[in-house]
Protein backbone atom coordinates (compact mmCIF):
# COMPACT_ATOMS: atom_id res chain seq x y z
CA UNK A 1 0.00 0.00 0.00
CA UNK A 2 1.60 3.13 -1.03
CA UNK A 3 -0.01 6.45 1.18
CA UNK A 4 1.33 9.94 1.87
CA UNK A 5 2.08 10.76 5.40
CA UNK A 6 3.12 13.68 6.93
CA UNK A 7 5.69 13.54 10.00
CA UNK A 8 5.58 16.38 12.22
CA UNK A 9 8.31 16.27 15.09
CA UNK A 10 10.64 19.17 16.28
CA UNK A 11 13.02 16.25 17.05
CA UNK A 12 15.16 16.23 13.92
CA UNK A 13 16.70 13.08 14.27
CA UNK A 14 13.66 10.75 15.49
CA UNK A 15 11.91 12.61 12.60
CA UNK A 16 14.52 11.32 9.85
CA UNK A 17 14.32 7.70 11.81
CA UNK A 18 10.38 8.01 11.51
CA UNK A 19 11.00 8.91 7.57
CA UNK A 20 13.28 6.22 6.68
CA UNK A 21 10.59 3.03 7.83
CA UNK A 22 8.26 4.81 6.28
CA UNK A 23 10.22 4.83 3.06
CA UNK A 24 11.45 1.40 3.60
CA UNK A 25 7.68 0.52 3.43
CA UNK A 26 7.50 2.79 0.29
CA UNK A 27 5.31 5.59 1.52
CA UNK A 28 5.82 9.10 0.79
CA UNK A 29 6.67 10.90 3.58
CA UNK A 30 6.50 14.79 4.20
CA UNK A 31 8.73 15.85 7.45
CA UNK A 32 7.98 19.29 9.23
CA UNK A 33 9.62 20.07 12.73
CA UNK A 34 6.62 23.06 13.73
CA UNK A 35 3.18 22.44 14.04
CA UNK A 36 2.46 25.78 11.55
CA UNK A 37 4.38 24.15 9.03
CA UNK A 38 2.09 20.71 9.97
CA UNK A 39 -0.75 22.56 9.12
CA UNK A 40 0.67 24.07 6.27
CA UNK A 41 1.71 20.59 5.15
CA UNK A 42 -1.70 19.20 5.17
CA UNK A 43 -4.11 21.75 3.80
CA UNK A 44 -1.76 22.09 0.47
CA UNK A 45 -2.03 18.37 0.12
CA UNK A 46 -4.05 16.01 2.52
CA UNK A 47 -1.94 12.82 3.09
CA UNK A 48 -3.60 9.73 4.31
CA UNK A 49 -2.01 9.80 7.59
CA UNK A 50 -0.07 12.97 10.61
CA UNK A 51 1.70 11.43 12.43
CA UNK A 52 1.64 14.30 15.05
CA UNK A 53 3.74 15.18 18.07
CA UNK A 54 2.43 16.91 20.89
CA UNK A 55 5.34 18.61 21.93
CA UNK A 56 6.24 21.43 19.45
CA UNK A 57 7.01 25.03 18.79
CA UNK A 58 4.83 27.37 17.01
CA UNK A 59 1.85 25.58 17.40
CA UNK A 60 1.40 22.71 19.67
CA UNK A 61 0.36 19.12 18.53
CA UNK A 62 -2.95 19.45 20.70
CA UNK A 63 -4.05 22.68 19.18
CA UNK A 64 -2.93 20.81 15.41
CA UNK A 65 -5.25 18.29 16.04
CA UNK A 66 -8.13 20.54 17.59
CA UNK A 67 -7.78 22.95 14.29
CA UNK A 68 -7.62 20.25 11.46
CA UNK A 69 -10.69 18.77 13.36
CA UNK A 70 -12.48 21.80 12.56
CA UNK A 71 -11.90 22.63 8.93
CA UNK A 72 -14.11 19.88 6.32
CA UNK A 73 -11.58 18.57 4.23
CA UNK A 74 -9.48 17.41 7.04
CA UNK A 75 -12.06 16.14 9.42
CA UNK A 76 -11.66 12.38 8.31
CA UNK A 77 -7.49 12.87 8.66
CA UNK A 78 -5.98 9.66 10.76
CA UNK A 79 -3.91 10.79 13.43
CA UNK A 80 -1.47 9.13 15.28
CA UNK A 81 0.39 11.61 17.94
CA UNK A 82 3.24 10.94 19.75
CA UNK A 83 3.92 12.43 23.25
CA UNK A 84 6.18 12.16 26.15
CA UNK A 85 3.44 12.45 28.87
CA UNK A 86 1.55 9.65 30.13
CA UNK A 87 -0.58 11.47 32.51
CA UNK A 88 -4.31 9.65 32.03
CA UNK A 89 -6.07 13.47 31.66
CA UNK A 90 -3.33 14.23 28.63
CA UNK A 91 -4.17 10.90 26.67
CA UNK A 92 -7.98 11.69 27.25
CA UNK A 93 -7.24 15.31 25.82
CA UNK A 94 -5.49 13.98 22.96
CA UNK A 95 -8.66 11.45 22.24
CA UNK A 96 -11.01 13.71 22.62
CA UNK A 97 -9.37 16.43 20.06
CA UNK A 98 -9.55 13.64 17.70
CA UNK A 99 -6.48 12.11 17.07
CA UNK A 100 -6.96 8.03 16.22
CA UNK A 101 -4.43 6.19 18.15
CA UNK A 102 -1.16 7.87 20.10
CA UNK A 103 2.22 6.29 21.46
CA UNK A 104 3.97 7.87 24.12
CA UNK A 105 7.71 8.08 23.84
CA UNK A 106 10.49 6.29 23.98
CA UNK A 107 8.35 3.78 21.25
CA UNK A 108 9.53 1.50 19.49
CA UNK A 109 9.88 2.25 15.59
CA UNK A 110 8.65 -1.42 14.64
CA UNK A 111 5.34 -1.22 16.79
CA UNK A 112 5.31 2.39 15.10
CA UNK A 113 4.90 0.72 11.65
CA UNK A 114 2.52 -1.65 13.03
CA UNK A 115 0.00 1.07 14.29
CA UNK A 116 0.92 3.53 11.06
CA UNK A 117 -0.14 0.00 8.95
CA UNK A 118 -3.39 -0.55 10.94
CA UNK A 119 -4.04 2.92 10.39
CA UNK A 120 -3.69 3.34 6.55
CA UNK A 121 -5.29 -0.52 5.92
CA UNK A 122 -8.46 0.86 8.09
CA UNK A 123 -8.76 3.95 5.47
CA UNK A 124 -8.60 1.94 2.78
CA UNK A 125 -11.18 -0.55 3.99
CA UNK A 126 -13.53 2.84 4.63
CA UNK A 127 -12.88 4.11 1.13
CA UNK A 128 -13.17 0.69 -0.82
CA UNK A 129 -16.06 -0.15 1.54
CA UNK A 130 -19.92 -1.33 -0.04
CA UNK A 131 -22.44 1.27 -0.07
CA UNK A 132 -23.01 2.93 3.27
CA UNK A 133 -26.62 2.59 5.57
CA UNK A 134 -27.91 4.51 8.28
CA UNK A 135 -27.95 2.52 11.89
CA UNK A 136 -30.42 3.37 14.32
CA UNK A 137 -30.53 2.00 18.08
CA UNK A 138 -33.63 3.40 20.06
CA UNK A 139 -32.44 7.68 20.16
CA UNK A 140 -28.99 7.10 18.84
CA UNK A 141 -28.83 7.21 14.91
CA UNK A 142 -25.22 6.46 13.31
CA UNK A 143 -25.69 7.90 9.58
CA UNK A 144 -22.44 6.03 7.62
CA UNK A 145 -22.69 8.37 4.30
CA UNK A 146 -22.85 11.57 6.10
CA UNK A 147 -20.39 10.06 8.87
CA UNK A 148 -22.73 12.04 11.60
CA UNK A 149 -24.14 10.92 15.21
CA UNK A 150 -27.72 11.93 15.74
CA UNK A 151 -29.01 11.84 19.53
CA UNK A 152 -32.69 12.59 19.46
CA UNK A 153 -32.46 14.33 16.25
CA UNK A 154 -29.57 16.26 17.31
CA UNK A 155 -25.93 16.10 15.84
CA UNK A 156 -23.30 15.23 17.74
CA UNK A 157 -19.89 16.32 17.28
CA UNK A 158 -17.97 12.77 17.28
CA UNK A 159 -14.14 12.38 16.54
CA UNK A 160 -13.43 9.30 14.28
CA UNK A 161 -12.51 6.74 16.81
CA UNK A 162 -15.89 7.50 18.41
CA UNK A 163 -17.32 7.41 15.33
CA UNK A 164 -15.73 3.67 14.81
CA UNK A 165 -17.16 3.05 18.12
CA UNK A 166 -20.49 4.04 18.23
CA UNK A 167 -21.06 2.47 14.66
CA UNK A 168 -20.15 -1.06 15.88
CA UNK A 169 -22.40 -0.60 19.04
CA UNK A 170 -25.52 0.41 16.80
CA UNK A 171 -25.24 -2.42 14.50
CA UNK A 172 -25.58 -4.87 17.28
CA UNK A 173 -28.08 -2.87 19.61
CA UNK A 174 -28.34 -4.91 23.00
CA UNK A 175 -25.02 -6.79 21.82
CA UNK A 176 -22.07 -6.31 24.41
CA UNK A 177 -18.84 -5.97 22.56
CA UNK A 178 -15.61 -6.52 25.14
CA UNK A 179 -12.69 -4.02 24.52
CA UNK A 180 -10.16 -6.65 23.27
CA UNK A 181 -13.31 -6.70 20.31
CA UNK A 182 -14.03 -2.91 20.33
CA UNK A 183 -10.48 -2.19 20.24
CA UNK A 184 -10.48 -5.29 17.43
CA UNK A 185 -13.03 -3.04 15.56
CA UNK A 186 -10.45 0.11 16.20
CA UNK A 187 -7.26 -1.11 14.66
CA UNK A 188 -7.22 -4.64 13.90
CA UNK A 189 -5.08 -7.48 15.32
CA UNK A 190 -1.83 -5.50 15.23
CA UNK A 191 -2.48 -3.62 17.78
CA UNK A 192 -0.07 -3.61 21.33
CA UNK A 193 -2.28 -1.06 23.27
CA UNK A 194 -4.07 -1.68 26.45
CA UNK A 195 -7.72 -1.94 26.68
CA UNK A 196 -7.81 1.32 28.96
CA UNK A 197 -8.38 3.28 25.39
CA UNK A 198 -11.49 1.68 24.62
CA UNK A 199 -12.73 3.19 28.42
CA UNK A 200 -10.85 6.52 27.16
CA UNK A 201 -13.40 6.47 24.47
CA UNK A 202 -16.31 5.40 25.93
CA UNK A 203 -15.89 8.45 28.44
CA UNK A 204 -15.81 10.68 26.04
CA UNK A 205 -18.87 9.39 24.25
CA UNK A 206 -20.44 9.53 26.81
CA UNK A 207 -19.97 13.21 27.84
CA UNK A 208 -21.81 13.91 24.55
CA UNK A 209 -24.55 11.38 24.04
CA UNK A 210 -26.11 10.74 27.89
CA UNK A 211 -28.20 13.81 29.17
CA UNK A 212 -25.82 12.55 32.68
CA UNK A 213 -22.82 11.15 31.99
CA UNK A 214 -22.33 9.81 35.00
CA UNK A 215 -25.45 7.47 34.65
CA UNK A 216 -25.37 6.12 31.69
CA UNK A 217 -28.63 4.92 29.92
CA UNK A 218 -27.86 4.40 25.82
CA UNK A 219 -23.97 3.48 25.77
CA UNK A 220 -24.15 1.13 29.09
CA UNK A 221 -21.65 -0.71 31.16
CA UNK A 222 -22.04 -4.86 31.29
CA UNK A 223 -20.00 -5.21 34.27
CA UNK A 224 -16.81 -7.46 33.74
CA UNK A 225 -17.87 -8.28 30.59
CA UNK A 226 -17.87 -4.54 28.14
CA UNK A 227 -19.96 -2.18 26.32
CA UNK A 228 -23.51 -1.87 24.71
CA UNK A 229 -25.98 0.15 23.25
CA UNK A 230 -29.42 -0.19 25.49
CA UNK A 231 -31.55 -2.02 23.24
CA UNK A 232 -34.21 -0.39 25.83
CA UNK A 233 -33.90 3.22 25.67
CA UNK A 234 -36.88 5.35 24.03
CA UNK A 235 -36.08 6.84 20.87
CA UNK A 236 -38.55 9.78 21.56
CA UNK A 237 -36.98 13.14 21.99
CA UNK A 238 -35.62 14.15 24.98
CA UNK A 239 -33.46 16.85 26.70
CA UNK A 240 -30.33 17.75 24.94
CA UNK A 241 -27.14 15.74 25.40
CA UNK A 242 -24.26 17.79 26.45
CA UNK A 243 -21.66 17.87 23.58
CA UNK A 244 -25.05 18.49 20.88
CA UNK A 245 -25.52 20.82 18.39
CA UNK A 246 -28.16 21.92 16.13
Amino acid sequence: MHAHVVVADDDEGQAELVRRYLQHEGHDVTVVHDGRAALEAVRSRTPDLLVLDVMMPRVGGLDVCRIIRSEPPLVDLPVLMLTARSAEDDLLLGLDLGADDYMTKPFSPRELMARIRSLLRRGARQTSAEPETILRAGPLVVDQARHEIRVHDRVIDSTPGEFRILELLAEHPGQVFTRAQILMHLHGYDRHITNRTVDMHVMNIRKKIEVDARRARLLVTVYGVGYKISDQVDAAPGSEAPGSRR
